[in-house]
């Protein structure tokens, strides 16, 4: 391990697999608008899903693939070079309406609010850094009830560029008068870890609730938990 725990003082969260469940929420979407992609063509919206990462028959998508960690923007241009017949930019904007609209009702993992509520109070502060819109972030947490708990906010779209580049984590630095080595960065995807490592973030936790096995996240992570909700626990040196 890089830091002992006792060196953090600030957390910040990726969004989709580790604050909420990702297969129950973006496979409908992804399905949506995937079709919406290629016009009402399923085969083509088949494989728009397919080669960005997919599965079909089970509905998961692969760690590491577009689906799982990549933006609207990276979507969109992976679909129309795989036939779908839109401007990227048009595509760009109708994935994001859609994926902000899926937020207002999405659900939270199992444990999370206590959790977050608990490392709240505790004095961390907290941000969320996510490969979806800033929107969609902020419609999530405004949902869920959680927002008063986070400090800050950035999507790919926010001007800190996308993951895996540092950015996120030094404009969460700037934002909170911190060094990136007070910094914890969690998530359930290689990209974030990788984001946390080029960062300089004081501990990169890896955790089980999204697309990443762990063996995916054992390589750059610090720790792998199952769960957020383990978090408190092991912050404060009492994991279950």
């Amino acid at each position: 391990m890089k830091n002992g725990t006792g060196n953090i003082s600030a957390i910040l969260f990726d969004k989709d697999g580790t604050l909420l469940d990702f297969d129950a929420t973006w496979e409908p979407a992804y399905r949506e608008t995937s079709l919406f992609a290629a016009r009402g063509d399923r085969t083509l919206a088949d494989r728009l899903l397919e080669e960005t990462g997919m599965d079909l028959a089970s509905g998961k998508s692969a760690a590491g693939s577009l689906l799982a960690a990549g933006n609207s923007a990276e979507i969109a241009a992976a679909w129309i070079a795989c036939g779908a017949d839109f401007q990227e930019g048009a595509l760009t904007a109708d994935l994001d309406r859609v994926f902000v609209g899926c937020m207002h009702d999405a659900a939270t993992l199992p444990g999370i609010p206590a959790a977050v509520e608990t490392l709240s109070e505790t004095g961390f502060t907290l941000g969320v850094a996510s490969s979806d819109s800033e929107a969609a972030i902020r419609a999530f947490l405004a949902g869920t009830g959680l927002a008063p708990r986070f400090a800050f906010v950035t999507g790919y779209d926010t001007g800190f560029g996308p993951k895996p580049k540092p950015g996120m984590v030094h404009g969460f630095a700037e934002a909170t008068s911190l060094v990136p080595d007070r910094i914890a960065v969690v998530g359930d995807n290689t990209h974030d870890m990788e984001m946390a490592r080029s960062a300089g973030a004081g501990l990169c936790i890896g955790v089980l609730t999204g697309t990443s096995a762990r063996h995916d996240l054992n390589a750059l992570a610090d720790v792998v938990l199952d769960s957020v909700a383990d978090l408190p626990a092991y912050l404060a040196g009492t994991p279950a």
